[in-house]
């Protein structure tokens, strides 16, 4: 788990983790992020939480989700 600011929002915080993730090649381009629950459980946050990280990296374009499927790194991500 990290250590949150109290001055940010937790879900930003997370989504930055998996955007840096996503800039240095831990997630390569057309490979699975880490869903909802698994969001949950490594960062200790709420499940809506989770869905506002999902739902910013994918308004980023750093992520698409493929329903049924999960959610991926976007093939040419813009990290």
């Amino acid at each position: 788990m990290i250590e949150f600011a109290p001055d940010i929002p937790r879900w930003r915080q997370v989504a930055e983790v998996i955007r840096q993730r996503i800039k240095d090649g831990t997630y390569p381009p057309r490979t699975r992020v880490p869903s909802v629950l698994q969001l949950t459980e490594e960062f200790g946050i709420a499940t809506m939480t989770a869905h506002k990280v999902h739902r910013g990296l994918r308004e980023q374009g750093l992520i698409y989700t493929e329903p049924g499927l999960g959610s991926f790194v976007s093939k040419n991500p813009d990290a």
